[in-house]
């Protein structure tokens, strides 16, 4: 393996991608530190950030590149860019102007990333100033006032509204940076920007959340039985157990394929004969990746930030039906994770309608003079194609449904703090394992063009 690596580092290009990459996260991580100027470092440690906007916090955590509980100048994170991506891969399917630009190709494409930039600027300037106004603020918890006392008012001893402004426009041009960053290493670097700062993020926050399970005063070094609330030797051992099964689980789906044999027509060409050879057609069986995960998680966390907003600004009654509706969206409700199971379905079956088109793989097939044994060239073999990619999609949705209410069922029933579990045996597992191996695939796809080993292969 050390022998692969040094190669890896042999390669010109290769090497100078790696090292942008690295110089690029890096950056990342220095913003990922720096408040906003008008918070007091004191009170913001001082504030423990449960309950309301603080477990939405939580859950924005995981998936968004950041920290939303140190209000930094990245606190909104890349997620406002997904949920851009999200909302225009939908109108994209069903709005015909954006559905003609789909279909124009390269051109098309880059005016729909265009208009992705665009909505991205807009639910920024939203979600900024619903995070400055109810979390900055406001009083955190125990009572604790955010805002430094040099930019109180004087009677409201809150930000004034030009303060308020200045911490919009900061956190909208973090966002903004953090996109043309993953945009950089997407053109530039190796890998996928984005997926790249997500892992970044999450593999951030592993130390601590390791640190914090180990820690003497939440963990008792002796058996407890798995008492749920009390964190014993063999709760580490099944978080432990857990986590290899997360990760070999990952490996499997990611590398699963279901083949599906071919045969090519043979050609006589003056005396020689070319083709007849059997080879096969491989289906990813987790053709969608880890999106539709992403893209549940933060279409759920939606209504869970507008019913807290409303809990805020309403009273009397309406204030505890909000405050009801905002419990169903909690992480450990049954609607939520319902919910959840049926949001990943769903875009297991989207985005593979998005990235798989059985008729034109039949009609390359037909080109090339491939058929599949059993079935006509052409409209059989597309009909054959979707309904095989039906089947191992919904194989491969059960598996990210299983995957992705882990973390609640374990945080229900061993009751491990829910941060410690969404990173040690959930989603945000699953999301650095996957984004892993394709960052893997793709250093690979160098080597192979290059005649050197792979790093997978033995």
């Amino acid at each position: 393996m050390w022998a692969k690596l040094r190669v890896v580092f042999t390669i010109p290009e290769l090497r100078n991608k790696i090292l942008l990459t690295l110089a690029l996260l890096g950056i990342y991580r220095i913003g990922y530190w720096i408040t906003l100027p008008m918070i007091d470092q004191d009170a913001l440690g001082q504030s423990s950030g449960t309950g309301g906007l603080g477990d939405l916090i939580e859950k924005v955590t995981v998936f968004a590149a950041s920290d939303l509980s140190q209000a930094t100048i990245f606190g909104l994170g890349i997620m406002p860019y997904i949920s851009a991506s999200i909302i225009l891969q939908l109108l994209s399917s069903v709005w015909p102007p954006l559905e003609e630009l789909k279909k124009e190709g390269e051109t098309g494409r880059k005016k729909i990333n265009e208009y992705t930039r665009y909505l991205t600027v807009v639910l920024c300037l939203v979600q900024s100033y619903i995070y400055v106004r109810f979390y900055v603020m406001s009083t955190g918890a125990g009572g604790v006032n955010l805002v430094h006392e040099a930019f109180r008012s004087e009677t409201t001893q809150t930000l004034t509204f030009g303060w308020q402004l200045s911490a919009v426009m900061i956190m909208t041009c973090g966002t903004v940076f953090l996109m043309w960053l993953g945009e950089q290493i997407d053109e530039f670097g190796i890998g996928n920007g984005i997926s790249l700062l997500i892992m970044a993020g999450i593999l951030a926050r592993m130390p601590s959340a390791l640190y914090q399970l180990l820690h003497p005063n939440n963990m008792k070094y002796q058996l407890v039985g798995l008492q749920k609330g009390e964190t014993g030797i063999d709760t580490v051992i099944v978080l432990a157990m857990l986590f290899v099964a997360v990760v070999f689980g990952v490996v499997f789906i990611t590398l699963g394929q279901r083949r599906i044999p071919t045969q090519s027509a043979k050609h006589v060409r003056g005396r020689r004969v070319y083709g007849g050879n059997r080879q096969y057609l491989p289906l990813r069986i987790n053709q969608a990746g880890v999106m539709p995960i992403i893209f549940a998680s933060s279409l759920l966390m939606l209504p869970s930030m507008l019913l807290t907003g409303l809990t805020s600004w309403t009273s009397g009654s309406a204030q505890g039906f909000f405050s009801w509706s905002t419990q169903l969206f909690s992480s450990t409700a049954l609607t939520y994770n319902l919910l959840y199971v049926a949001m990943i379905y769903f875009f297991c079956y989207f985005w593979t309608a998005i990235t798989f088109n059985p008729k034109e793989m039949a009609d390359n097939l037909r080109d090339f003079g491939t058929f599949i044994p059993g079935y006509r060239p052409g409209r059989w073999t597309a009909d054959y194609l979707e309904k095989v990619m039906e089947r191992v999609t919904y194989v491969g949705a059960g598996f990210l449904a299983v995957v992705a209410i882990v973390p609640t069922v374990i945080s229900s029933l061993l009751g491990v703090d829910f941060t410690i579990a969404s990173f040690y045996g959930g989603t945000g597992l699953l999301i650095a394992v996957s984004v892993a191996f394709d960052l893997v695939q793709k250093i690979d796809s160098h080597l192979v063009m290059r005649n050197y080993r792979g790093l997978l292969e033995g």
